[in-house]
C-alpha cells in the first residue's frame, strides 16, 4: 500500500503533566487528524487561550480547531459518564464536537466497579499504594489484558447481558477483597446515561479510519497522556500507570505500523514533578521546591492534589528520549524559573557507592543525585516574542540541555497561554 502521510508523535518525557494538552493546540494548525492512543480520564490536559481555561479528560487537545478530525483510539479506557460531562461542558462553550470526534470501537469501558475495584486494591496495599487516581484506570487495563473487558463496540450488541455478567464478577472481587460498603445506584445511574450519550457520536473502526487517512496523504498527530516514567513497562514500577505512554504505545493504540511514525516530539518541564507515590530522585523537600510549586501551579488538573516538584533529571531524560526515539524536545514552564539564582541539573546518579549517568532497574533506594548548577537568567520572560529576546543566561541553559540531551529543543513555552509559545526549529 502506497502511504503519502506520517503520523508524529508527542507524548510526555517525565512523570507527566508536562504540558502535553498546549501543546498538541499549537501545533493541530499542522495537522489533519489528532489521534489520543492510550490513558483515560486520570490525564488532564489544561490549555489556555482567549482568556479561558480548559481541562480535557479524554478528548483529544486538537478538538478546539473545527476543522479537524479528533480520534480516541482504540488504546484509550473510557469513563462514559465522565465523557458526557466533559463533552457537554465543551458543547456549552460553543464547540461543535459530533461531526468531528470519532470514538473507536475497541477502546475499554471503565465501569463504575471499576472505581470501587481500584479504591480496594489501594486500600488492601497499605503502605505499598501506588497513589492511584481512583478513576478505576488499572482494574481496567486488567479486565482488557485478562480478556474480561467491555468495549464500546458493545454498547451496540447484546450490551445489556455483557454489562451485568462484568458488574457482577467484579462485585465478587469486591466481596472477596472485603469491600461490601458501597452504594453505586447515582453513579452507575448516570454511567449509563453516559452510554446513550456515547451511541450519538460516530463509533468507528479508528484503526481503519486512521491508516486511510495516511493513505490519502493526511498528516496526523498522535497526543499521549501521562508521561514516560509511568510507562507500565519503563517507568518506575510499580509506581507506574497501566498502559505504555511511550512511542510504541501510538502504534498499539491506534494500528499504526511502526514505519509510519514521523517525527517524535518529547516534552519536557524546565524542572521536574510528580503526582502519587513512587520514586523521584531529584525531589525537593525545601522552600525551593515549594515555590517552583507555587510559581507553577502545580497542582492536578483532574485530582488538585499537589505536585512533588524538583529539579530537572538529565539521567532520566537520557533514557526517556532514547526509548521513544525522541526526534525533538520541547521544553515547557521555563517562566517559572524566571526569579531563581542558580538553576541545577542532575546530569548523573550516585548509585550503590558509583557515580552512574544511566537509569538502572530501581530507583527507589540509594540513589543520590549528582548536580550541575548554572546562573540563572533573573528575567521575566512571560513577554518575549523571539528567541533573540532570550537572556544569555537562559540561551546558555537552552544551549546546555541540547548537549547533555542530544536532542534539539524546538519548542519553548513561557507561559501557559497558547501565544506564549516560542518555535525555534521545526
Amino acid at each position: 500500500m502506497n502511504y503519502k502521510g506520517k503520523a508524529d508523535v508527542l507524548l510526555g518525557l517525565q512523570w507527566g503533566d508536562e504540558g502535553k494538552g498546549k501543546v498538541v493546540d499549537v501545533l493541530t494548525p499542522r495537522y489533519d487528524v489528532i489521534a489520543r492512543f492510550q490513558g483515560g480520564p486520570n490525564a488532564g490536559h489544561t490549555l489556555e487561550f482567549e482568556n479561558q481555561k480548559y481541562v480535557l479528560r479524554s478528548i483529544p487537545s486538537g478538538i478546539f480547531q473545527g476543522d479537524k478530525v479528533n480520534v480516541i483510539g482504540n488504546g484509550v479506557v473510557l469513563a462514559p459518564d465522565l465523557f458526557m460531562e466533559e463533552a457537554k461542558n465543551l458543547e456549552k462553550s460553543g464547540h461543535e464536537l459530533r461531526s468531528r470526534l470519532h470514538i473507536s470501537k475497541k477502546a475499554h469501558l471503565i465501569m463504575p466497579t471499576h472505581r470501587l475495584l481500584d479504591a480496594a486494591l489501594e486500600a488492601a496495599k497499605g503502605a505499598g499504594k501506588v497513589g492511584t487516581t481512583g478513576k478505576g484506570i488499572g482494574p481496567t487495563y486488567t479486565d482488557k489484558v485478562s480478556r474480561n473487558g467491555l468495549r464500546v463496540g458493545d454498547i451496540f450488541e447484546d450490551f445489556d447481558q455483557k454489562y451485568a455478567a462484568l458488574k457482577a464478577r467484579h462485585e465478587q472481587m469486591l466481596s472477596s477483597l472485603g469491600y461490601t460498603e458501597y452504594n453505586i445506584d447515582e453513579v452507575e445511574k448516570k454511567w449509563l446515561e453516559g452510554i446513550e450519550y456515547l451511541r450519538t457520536f460516530p463509533i468507528v473502526d479508528s484503526e481503519h479510519e486512521v491508516n486511510k487517512y495516511l493513505r490519502e496523504g493526511k498528516n496526523i498527530l498522535c497526543e499521549g497522556a501521562q508521561g514516560t516514567m509511568l510507562d507500565v513497562d519503563f517507568g518506575s514500577y510499580p509506581f507506574v500507570t497501566s498502559s505504555n505512554t511511550i512511542c510504541a504505545g501510538a502504534c498499539t493504540g491506534l494500528g499504526i505500523g511502526p514505519n509510519r511514525i514521523g517525527r517524535v516530539f518529547g516534552i519536557m518541564k524546565a524542572y521536574c514533578t510528580r503526582v502519587g507515590a513512587g520514586p523521584f530522585p531529584t525531589e525537593l523537600f525545601d522552600e525551593t521546591g515549594a515555590t517552583i510549586r507555587q510559581i507553577g501551579h502545580e497542582y492536578g488538573a483532574v485530582t488538585g492534589r499537589e505536585r512533588r516538584c524538583g529539579w530537572i533529571d538529565l539521567v532520566a531524560l537520557r533514557y526517556s528520549i532514547m526509548v521513544n526515539g525522541v526526534t525533538n524536545l520541547i521544553m515547557m514552564k521555563s517562566d517559572v524559573l524566571d526569579g531563581f539564582d542558580t538553576i541545577k541539573a542532575c546530569v548523573a546518579y550516585r548509585y550503590k557507592g558509583q557515580e552512574i549517568d544511566f537509569f538502572p532497574y530501581n530507583i527507589e533506594h540509594d540513589i543520590e543525585p549528582v548536580y550541575v548548577e548554572l546562573p540563572g537568567w533573573k528575567t521575566d520572560m512571560t513577554t518575549l516574542t523571539a528567541e533573540e529576546q532570550f537572556p544569555k543566561q537562559f540561551a546558555d541553559y537552552i544551549k546546555f540541555l541540547e548537549e547533555q540531551l542530544e536532542t534539539p529543543i524546538s519548542i519553548i513555552s513561557i507561559g501557559p497561554d497558547r501565544e506564549q509559545t516560542i518555535i525555534r526549529n521545526l
